[in-house]
């Protein structure tokens, strides 16, 4: 990054780093019945919409432009969640590019009457930012060439 980009940045958002911390979002959930598949575990495509809203959520904390995801990249269910735990979603930007950015997301399920808490899914989903047309758009005005 050259350091007249790297001045404006601070000047107008602080720094990079600083956005990506502060976008960084969490979402607490408990896994009822009602979302639930017949072996008692939450549906997998209930979680990856939850995943993609927090995503979502982070990209436009971000941002603060409209977006829209263009892709996932490889989501690893790595544990099944029954009914009844906790889970908390966590989404962080992990790249940024002239108009797009790319959010990893985290589900870390917890049961509720102990202190078991542990990784279940993790994933990456990208956006891009768009205008008024529906067309791609810088995805932070201060990064504009």
């Amino acid at each position: 990054m050259d350091l007249k980009l790297q001045n404006t940045l601070l000047i107008n958002m602080g720094t990079l780093e600083e956005r990506i911390l502060k976008s960084e979002t969490h979402i607490f959930k408990a896994v009822f019945p009602s979302t639930t598949n017949h072996y008692d575990t939450l549906f997998g495509g209930t979680a990856l919409h939850l995943m993609d809203e927090v995503a979502f959520i982070c990209a436009t904390r971000f941002s603060r432009k409209k977006v829209v995801t263009i892709s996932t990249g490889q989501i690893d269910f790595k544990k099944a969640i029954p009914a009844g735990t906790l889970i908390e979603l966590v989404a962080k930007v992990v790249n940024v590019g002239r108009t797009s950015c790319k959010i990893h997301v985290d589900i870390f399920m917890e049961q509720m009457y102990t202190e078991l808490r542990e990784t279940v899914v993790s994933g990456t989903f990208s956006f891009v930012a768009v205008d008024e047309n529906k067309k791609p758009t810088p995805i932070l005005d201060n990064l504009e060439q």
